[in-house]
């Protein structure tokens, strides 16, 4: 299933159920899992590993040396999961030593065309970058968030869990999660990403609660320090109000409001 015009050097790990379409390139040290296809014009640089059931289109280069002037060639790694797909001309870098060597998507990504996620990177599941989002270094995006096209990302953010960035946003701190977050007139959160967490199963009870966390942090007149201190004196403010209540603690770029 190798095309007699794609280029695998020997020392990949390609199994027989793998499809390599015309014109791809794949370097020593990549490792395939079962049941991928590289549809055609595709680089693979290595070390990289990918799981099974995965599907890169034309002309995307995943696994290739870090835009970093830092990088001198040290032995870097790109881990990938299962069932993504990757669409035309996008760049995923490999790590750098100063990040920990390691950029990471994980499974059920959609990576639209045009898409950037630079090295360090950790992308978690069920996650879509739409169409020329671009990821600097360093980034973490939770999973089940939506980065909408055109975005920029800067270093070191974070994405929380099952936000909505609206298409054009330029994102310099980190993004809530469960929030709609958008660039109308500036970059600020609009509010509770509801019809997502809808769509995923969150019950009433459950949108309830962090809906009401949203309040306190963003429509009331306590500052972010009260507002944490309200929400932690609640005592049934369930999981997800506790997962919002860490991020914002352990941010180190401040949130976006």
């Amino acid at each position: 299933m190798i095309h007699p015009t794609a280029i695998v050097d020997p020392l990949a790990r390609i199994p027989a159920s793998c499809r390599i379409g015309p014109y791809c390139t794949v370097a020593a040290g990549v490792e395939m899992g079962e049941n991928c296809e590289l549809v055609s014009h595709v680089v693979m640089g290595g070390p990289t590993r990918i799981g099974n059931n995965n599907r890169i289109f034309p002309f995307a280069a995943i696994g290739i040396e870090p835009q970093d002037l830092k990088y001198k060639g040290e032995s870097t790694r790109l881990e990938i999961g299962d069932r993504n797909v990757i669409r035309e001309y996008v760049t995923i870098s490999r790590g750098t030593p100063g990040g920990g060597g390691l950029t990471r998507v994980g499974s059920h990504v959609l990576i639209m065309a045009y898409t950037h996620i630079a090295h360090d990177c950790v992308i978690g599941d069920h996650v879509i970058l739409a169409n020329a989002a671009t990821l600097g270094g360093h980034i973490t995006v939770e999973d089940w968030a939506v980065v909408g096209a055109l975005c920029p990302v800067h270093q070191f953010v974070r994405i929380g869990a099952h936000s909505y960035i609206g298409g054009g946003t330029t994102i310099t701190q980190d993004v809530l999660p469960f929030s709609l977050t958008s660039a109308e007139r500036d970059t600020h959160a609009f509010g509770l990403n509801k019809v997502g967490l809808e769509r995923r199963g969150f019950s009433r009870e459950r949108i309830r609660k962090i809906h009401h966390a949203y309040k306190v942090l963003l429509a009331s007149k306590l500052n972010t320090s009260q507002g944490l201190a309200k929400l932690k004196a609640e005592p049934d403010r369930g999981e997800d109000v506790e997962m919002l209540i860490r991020f914002v603690e352990t941010a180190q770029r401040g949130v976006i409001k």
